[in-house]
């Protein structure tokens, strides 16, 4: 990799944390999404469960969702999704069936169960994708503490902690 592609990488990963932090403040669950092509930007979204009383509005989803009503349904085909935090197991099949070749995600599900707490289905998205054909390439860790942080800071929110 290109200094010049790791620069970009770093800047959609942002993006993507970026949104986390919007979700949060929205009142949100704290995840944002990055749909990058060819080192282009497609599209961002962010979780927005609470405001849209949507169980599956994952940031993933949602960006799913949004390449689909915007580009047609194969517009994520061969697309990487930078994600906040890795993808849980409906999120990594959205992924999946909609063609994106390649997910880097910043915050591990340890991360985010160690700071959130509660209901939990602790599967990784390499296992949930073992065996897919054709196969995602699945990165993580990638600016894994600007992602901690708001994780922490959406805790201290819920306890009531600013």
């Amino acid at each position: 990799m290109t200094s010049s592609n790791a620069r970009a990488e770093a800047d959609f990963m942002r993006l993507a944390i970026e949104q986390s932090a919007q979700a949060l403040e929205a009142g949100n669950m704290p995840f944002g999404a990055a749909l990058v092509r060819d080192g282009a930007l497609l599209l961002l979204a962010q979780n927005n469960q609470v405001t849209e009383r949507d169980p599956m509005g994952h940031a993933e989803v949602v960006l799913l969702r949004n390449a689909c009503t915007n580009g047609g349904p194969g517009f994520a085909r061969g697309a990487t999704v930078y994600a906040s935090g890795e993808p849980c197991a409906m999120c990594t099949g959205a992924m999946f069936w909609a063609g994106v070749q390649r997910v880097v995600f910043a915050a591990t599900q340890a991360d985010i169960i160690a700071a959130l707490g509660g209901p939990a289905l602790p599967i990784r998205t390499a296992e949930v994708l073992a065996g897919a054909e054709p196969g995602l390439v699945v990165e993580g860790g990638v600016q894994r503490a600007a992602a901690v942080a708001v994780l922490e800071r959406f805790a201290r929110r819920a306890r009531g902690a600013s």
